[in-house]
């Protein structure tokens, strides 16, 4: 029987369970006199799924008058719900509340081998039941949905808020006013590197707005930074917020890092190495079987720079999502570029190739340009500098070499080739 149909029916038998519950008016009528609710918060560790990179987190209730122990769950997302994928294309992204028993919503970590801690919280009674009543409801199907968003209002941000609305925004008060110096850009390459072509689409799409100093507050997007977070914060009583903090899953993968990788060597030594392959390559006396190397090699440069930036500018101008609005990148990933693949077959002949294109190469090379010009002004922010390093050089060494088959073409131009 398939894992996926296991899981669905344990789901759907937590949430008999946990029915009365979510029914408030039923609920609090028949809620027996007892002590007040236990609040926490788990956190759980990152996954090997790329979803799962950045960990996640759930508020737990601890009911000893209804005899429950409920795990609210912000990152519930559905694969095959119709349209999905424009969806996520166009930044309309759909998530849900759920809630289950903690048993049933570490299962499926432990299976993993993903660590999960709990962090009891010191709240007041009148603060602890308004987190279990504000839950409840929130469950209830007509309200789990919400509009999600991976930076400002995802699973982790959501269990923030919650923590906030009950301590009348005490916990913003404390958290905003302080910062590590950490970015958006950061904090997804730091937790993305474990994912090569995750890290690196986010590194290109991400626009100026993820190059921003985080408050404390807004590093809570990360589920580990809000129990970091939470661990140095006072109740509204001025005690420690947390109270005690407890191990419920070792964490047999270790996939968090410490820092962001350090990528503008390899990045620049990978753009050098380019450009001066394509320089030799593509000599106006090269052979024939260089010349078409070279043109191969400039071909997939032009075709994967054309394709991305066409991609940036789309999300730019036609999604909601806020984070890639005036990425700088799109620059040095041009889709001016792809024009240039008209050039590749007098590149591989070693023939004259039209005069157009000479000033596309070079127009593709002045924006690389303006973007290095970019980095130097103050109020300009994105740190696009791995991609500066990377692709700056190799336009250069492509608007030179078109330029040189104009102005100085094979000494068999116009014959034919004999091998060809």
């Amino acid at each position: 029987m398939p894992e996926s149909f296991l899981r669905a029916v344990r789901r759907l038998a937590a949430l008999a369970l946990l029915w009365p519950l979510l029914q408030p008016s039923a609920s609090a009528q028949a809620l027996p006199d007892g002590p007040p609710p236990r609040i926490g918060v788990v956190t759980m560790t990152p996954g090997e799924e790329y979803w799962a990179r950045f960990g996640h987190n759930a508020i737990v209730v601890d009911d000893p008058a209804r005899g429950l122990r409920i795990s609210y769950n912000f990152g519930y997302f559905d694969f095959d719900q119709p349209g999905f994928f424009i969806n996520f294309l166009r930044g309309h992204m759909r998530y849900r509340l759920v809630a289950m028993t903690l048993e049933d919503d570490l299962r499926s970590y432990a299976e993993e081998g993903r660590g999960a801690t709990l962090q009891w919280l010191d709240l007041e009674p009148g603060q602890a039941s308004a987190v279990r009543d504000h839950l409840a409801w929130n469950a209830l199907p007509e309200n789990a949905e919400y509009r999600y968003d991976y930076f400002s209002d995802n699973c982790s941000t959501r269990v923030r808020d919650v923590l906030d609305r009950a301590l009348e925004g005490e916990l913003s008060r404390q958290l905003s006013g302080r910062s590590h110096g950490l970015t958006y850009r950061m904090e997804s390459l730091r937790l993305g590197a474990g994912v090569p072509w995750m890290a690196l689409g986010m590194h290109a799409a991400l626009g100026p707005s993820a190059d921003r100093p985080l408050s404390i507050r807004d590093e809570a997007f990360v589920p580990q930074r809000l129990a970091d977070a939470l661990a140095e914060a006072r109740s509204t009583t001025g005690q420690s917020l947390v109270r005690d903090t407890v191990m419920l899953l070792p964490d047999r993968l270790g996939l968090e890092r410490a820092a962001p990788p350090a990528l503008r060597t390899a990045f620049a030594g990978t753009g050098i190495a380019l450009a001066l392959a394509l320089a030799m390559l593509l000599r106006p006396r090269a052979g024939r079987i260089p010349r078409r190397i070279g043109a191969a090699l400039a071909g997939t440069v032009w075709l994967a720079c054309g394709v991305a930036g066409l991609v940036l500018l789309g999300l730019w101008g036609f999604t909601d999502h806020r984070a890639a609005f005036g990425n700088e990148n799109w620059l040095l990933l041009n889709p001016l570029c792809l024009l240039l693949l008209a050039a590749l077959p007098a590149l591989a002949r070693g023939r004259r190739t039209f005069a157009f294109l000479r000033h596309t190469a070079r127009l593709v090379l002045a924006c690389s340009a303006l973007a290095l010009f970019l980095r130097f002004l103050p109020f300009r922010v994105q740190d696009n500098g791995d991609f500066i390093a990377l692709l700056a050089p190799v336009h250069a060494v492509l608007a030179w070499r078109l330029s040189q088959w104009i102005s100085h073409p094979p000494t068999n131009e116009g014959l034919p080739d004999p091998k060809d």
